[in-house]
């Protein structure tokens, strides 16, 4: 079993709590009120510029052009092609994309933020890969099963956000887990342990996200 396969085994019981979320449930059957639609969006809208402002950190730390290329291919992704997803839950909520850009993080969304943007600026470029890998995979795998179980057809109101992210080739997922793999052999048990805290705090992060715009989280104060 490699690095990353066992790191999934181990964070099962996250993935599936994930797949039965309400928020994840809603979007199987288009039950997601306006309102929750509105927040996911503004959350995730800063979510993923922090998320491509650390791909910029990895690439400052990449030996290889093929490491530069994966990271450099990746905020083309996330700029260009991950607003499709978007705009689907802002034409099912009647809003315009534009309008839900520039709010503040809401706690959860804070949270994971940081923690990723500590992995970047004090760790390694492995370090890096633990923090950010569970965002592509789970994302992969809540929308193929989410395809296999619901099936949906044109007329179901998430049907081009399921298909965006259950039809999508899990390249991305995989490339960068072959590159945590390869560099996990090296390392100490300490080392991988640490690994695993990053992947497990995110895969963590990845459900309070959910629970987050689900609850329409804000601060207390």
């Amino acid at each position: 079993m490699s690095f990353t396969e066992q790191l999934r085994k181990e964070a099962d019981p996250i993935y599936e709590a994930i797949f039965r979320h309400p928020f994840v449930r809603g979007i199987a059957d288009g039950s997601l009120a306006k309102e929750q639609l509105i927040h996911y969006i503004k959350q995730d809208f800063e979510y993923l510029n922090t998320y491509m402002r650390i791909y910029g950190i990895a690439i400052s730390r990449c030996e290889t052009r093929e490491q530069i290329a994966l990271f450099n291919e990746q905020i083309s992704f996330i700029l260009h092609s991950e607003i499709h997803p978007h705009r689907n839950f802002c034409e099912r909520a009647g809003v315009a994309y534009e309008e839900l850009q520039g709010y503040p993080l809401a706690p959860s969304a804070h949270h994971y933020t940081r923690h990723m943007l500590n992995a970047a600026h004090e760790g390694s470029l492995e370090d890096i890969l633990a923090a950010l890998l569970p965002c592509p995979w789970t994302y992969a795998e809540i929308g193929r099963r989410l395809l296999e179980e619901v099936r949906p057809t044109p007329d179901h109101p998430f049907y081009e956000w399921m298909h965006f992210y259950g039809s999508r080739e899990s390249g991305v997922t995989d490339k960068m887990r072959s590159l945590l793999d390869e560099w996990a052999e090296g390392l100490s048990e300490a080392r991988r342990r640490k690994l695993k805290e990053l992947f497990d705090a995110s895969c963590k992060l990845e459900y309070m996200f959910w629970d987050m715009a689900y609850k329409l989280e804000e601060w207390p104060v």
